[in-house]
């Protein structure tokens, strides 16, 4: 039985070599994802690490919600500004005040936070204040006594929700307290320095366990203070002015 033209004319066609029916080409996939400006990160020990100064429960919304909220609001703010695309947290600091409040709220979230974890450690793992921090401390605050006196009281004097910071200025150590998710690297930070110490007292960092005592808080913060890490961040800000 004789093939119709068009079917005989492709059996040809596919006994020919050279002439093979190419396949047809996949049809495209979805573009992958652009990879997000920020990310949270880890902690760098487990939720129940820092107990019973700070409770499994309060780390977990803490990491987990709250700050991961940040950084998701950040993301939106930087890619609904083109302005803000490609630069550095620190550098996003810098210019808060030129640009709407949810850089500053988020950015501000997120950087605070990122150091927070950074300055805590689990009892027993903080190590202790370098000789030069301690010196600087004596030389600033008249010992460290009074310097720890001072924290507390930015602490528990800030109204609301805020901060409380330990800041190399240049020439100094300053303790200050800012609201918010302010910080002394925004622009309009009324003290501008680097970050030494600092310590979250928002409620939501402390009240599922100390409830409206934000004093018991602060002071048995101390507790869990990495000072290795403090010692690091006071190195790198006084060798930067050298």
């Amino acid at each position: 039985m004789s093939l119709p033209p068009p079917i005989a004319a492709a059996v040809v066609a596919l006994s020919l070599p050279g002439l093979a029916m190419a396949a047809p080409a996949p049809a495209p996939g979805p573009a992958p994802a652009a990879a997000e400006a920020f990310s949270l990160a880890p902690l760098p020990y487990a939720y129940e690490a820092l107990e019973p100064v700070i409770d499994a429960q309060t780390m977990r919304i803490h990491h987990g919600k709250h700050h991961q909220a940040y950084v998701n609001n950040l993301n939106a703010a930087v890619k609904a500004n083109p302005s803000l695309q490609g630069k550095s947290l620190e550098a996003l600091m810098g210019e808060v005040q030129n640009h709407p409040p949810a850089l500053r709220n988020n950015g501000g979230g997120h950087y605070n936070h990122t150091l927070f974890w950074k300055l805590m450690a689990p009892q027993g793992q903080g190590g202790a204040p370098s000789q030069a921090l301690v010196a600087q401390i004596g030389k600033d605050f008249g010992s460290m006594e009074a310097f720890k006196e001072a924290f507390q009281a930015a602490g528990a004097q800030r109204f609301g929700s805020g901060w409380a910071w330990l800041v190399w200025t240049g020439d100094k150590l300053v303790v200050t307290s800012t609201p918010n998710q302010d910080n002394p690297l925004m622009g309009d930070a009324p003290v501008k320095g680097t970050p030494v110490i600092a310590n979250d007292v928002w409620e939501h960092a402390y009240y599922l366990k100390y409830q409206n005592n934000r004093a018991g808080y602060l002071s048995g913060w101390w507790g869990v203070l990495n000072w290795n890490e403090a010692n690091r961040l006071f190195e790198t800000a006084t060798r930067k002015g050298k």
